[in-house]
């Protein structure tokens, strides 16, 4: 029997089945792999979505709080050593370019004045070290730094402008004032911004005397410093007289311009008699621990000096105005010669503004205490050239020491309190004023009479 005849046999059926299944493994495989990969490249494709919406989610961020360095920031190559040996060899080596009458002209100060106030700045505040980075590479000096920060002061240049010369960016120019204005305040506010010592109110009455006031302590008057960049709710409340947004600046000066007092702050919308009624300046004496200023006028003893002030100020004992419109001459004669003296804080302005242009021009700084510290470390340095330059100019150079007043204070509270009353009573005692004026009055008169014999 031939079991192939008349069509396939079962064992041919099962060889051919076999033979189509492994031709359809490979495809299966295959298959497999491509729906593998498209799995795998979807995936993909969905964190590369999701990381670069995190990236431009931070990105965003970043623009808008980033404190360090700005995605496409461009980098100048400021050639800053070179700026910086240019700079010393201009102005603080051994033979400088520019001689010591052109460095005071340009920096308000003597040299050496200027090397005092760098090396007292630099050890207190780190900032003005000199510093190197990771690659070696030496950062500004002190010298750059300070030179940037005087230039705007002194001139009342823009920020930038400091870059042509110093090599010194705009955002690190701004940082170096903030910070030396700061350091200034801190190191020398507490000497030369002081009230007068035993030793000073001596040497100032003494002056006083040789001019015809006895008993004169300085000069009191306010200055406007007008504010640029005023918020925009504050304009109302600083808008004084010029309907300007101002600072009022109110200050004491003797003889020599050198400031005393200084009360910085108040908005321009207040007066005279406002700004004086905040301030601290008869605050020591109201509570009894300023030292006495003894003088004598018309054979009587008095232990209590007096500012010279414009009409505006209140009539009290401590404060002497000139008389508004005098009538006969020795009216005549003590408004001239109170005018003539009280001129001495309008002085004191000028002076003060022509060395730093700074506070001439609108401000043009957002913070308030950044306008403060400019302000009081213009006063210091004016302070600190007229001490530097008075071995040069003394008009007086002798004067009695006084010794330093025993003060006893009382340790009951309502003893304590009944003097604090009285001592404010007697600042502000009307009749007071105008008894002093008289015999101030009297005395120039007589002052006069003896010089003309």
């Amino acid at each position: 029997m031939n079991f192939h005849e008349g069509g396939p046999s079962r064992f041919s059926f099962y060889a051919s089945s076999s033979s189509s299944d492994d031709e359809d493994q490979p495809s299966a495989n295959i298959q497999n792999e491509m729906n593998r990969i498209d799995e795998q490249q979807t995936v993909l494709s969905q964190l590369i979505n999701s990381a670069t919406v995190v990236s431009n989610y931070f990105q965003e961020s970043d623009n808008l709080h980033r404190q360090g360095s700005i995605t496409g920031h461009v980098v100048i190559n400021r050639d800053r050593l070179a700026a910086e040996l240019r700079l010393y060899n201009d102005y603080f080596s051994e033979s400088p370019m520019y001689n010591e009458s052109m460095f005071k002209r340009r920096f308000r100060m003597s040299r050496r004045l200027f090397l005092r106030i760098m090396e007292s700045v630099q050890q207190h505040d780190n900032y003005f070290v000199q510093k190197v980075d990771a690659l070696g590479r030496p950062g500004l000096s002190p010298y750059q730094k300070i030179t940037a920060a005087m230039r705007i002061l002194a001139y009342g240049m823009a920020a930038d402008s400091t870059d042509e010369y110093i090599k010194i960016g705009e955002s690190t120019a701004i940082e170096s004032l903030k910070r030396f204005c700061r350091a200034v305040v801190e190191v020398f506010g507490d000497w030369y911004l002081r009230s007068p010592n035993v030793e000073d109110i001596e040497r100032i009455l003494l002056i006083g005397k040789q001019r015809g006031f006895p008993g004169m302590l300085g000069s009191l008057d306010c200055m406007h410093w007008k504010w640029k960049n005023c918020p925009t709710g504050w304009a109302g409340q600083y808008a004084g007289r010029s309907r300007k947004p101002t600072i009022i600046l109110e200050a004491v000066a003797d003889y020599e311009l050198w400031i005393w007092h200084a009360y910085f702050g108040l908005p321009g919308s207040n007066n005279d008699v406002n700004v004086l009624s905040k301030s601290h300046l008869f605050v020591n004496l109201a509570n009894g621990v300023a030292p006495p200023a003894k003088y004598v006028i018309q054979g009587k003893e008095c232990t209590m000096g007096y500012y010279l002030a414009d009409g505006i100020y209140p009539k009290w004992p401590t404060l002497v105005q000139t008389i508004h419109n005098p009538q006969g001459p020795k009216k005549k004669y003590f408004a001239a010669r109170q005018e003539s003296c009280r001129k001495d804080v309008e002085r004191a302005f000028g002076v003060l503004q022509s060395k730093w242009a700074i506070i001439t021009g609108p401000a043009r700084v957002w913070r308030k205490q950044v306008l403060h510290d400019i302000m009081t470390t213009c006063i210091i340095m004016h302070n600190m050239i007229i001490e530097d330059e008075r071995e040069l100019n003394v008009p007086v150079t002798d004067y009695r020491e006084a010794p330093i007043p025993d003060v006893e204070m009382a340790h009951d509270e309502h003893v304590r309190f009944q003097e604090f009353l009285a001592r404010h009573r007697k600042i502000k005692d009307k009749s007071a004023h105008y008894a002093l004026r008289d015999a101030l009055i009297d005395h120039l008169l007589e002052e006069y009479s003896n010089s003309e014999y």
